[in-house]
């Protein structure tokens, strides 16, 4: 009767050893230059970003400043004493163009940040799909 704690496998250690592959590793010089193009990506943009905030923050200063201007010329023409009706139909046409420059007021500042995230994120684009080129010329390079 053979013994069952006897078996001895036949493998050659030295034979899976050298068949037995690891993954290529990347060309670390390369791997940092696209982290550094990376980083130079997500800082432009920011400040694209930050420059749009800052031109929809003066713009805003501005559109309150005109308002404030607006507001009191409408006061002093308040002011003069004139005929209820007349005194009705001016405020009813203030109000009415107060209104429509509002409306136009918001478009712009809301075109404005459009305009700076759009660019942003068009910048954030552009570098994934560098990087996605890079990574596949990462695998290609190493397979031949």
């Amino acid at each position: 009767m053979s013994d069952p704690f006897s078996f001895k496998p036949n493998l050659d250690i030295t034979k899976i050893m050298a068949e037995f592959r690891m993954p290529a590793m990347p060309d670390m010089t390369e791997l940092a230059k696209a982290q550094q193009k990376n980083l130079e990506a997500i800082s432009a943009a920011n400040k694209v970003a930050l420059e749009g905030a800052r031109a929809v923050a003066e713009r805003h200063m501005e559109i309150v400043q005109q308002s404030v201007a607006e507001m009191q010329d409408a006061m002093r023409s308040m002011a003069n004493p004139a005929d209820v009706q007349e005194q009705a139909a001016k405020r009813a046409e203030m109000a009415k163009a107060a209104y429509e420059r509002a409306v136009g007021q918001m478009q712009e500042l809301a075109d404005l940040i459009q305009k700076s995230s759009g660019e942003a994120l068009s910048l954030l684009q552009k570098r994934f799909a560098e990087a996605m080129e890079e990574v596949k010329s990462f695998s290609s390079d190493k397979k031949a």
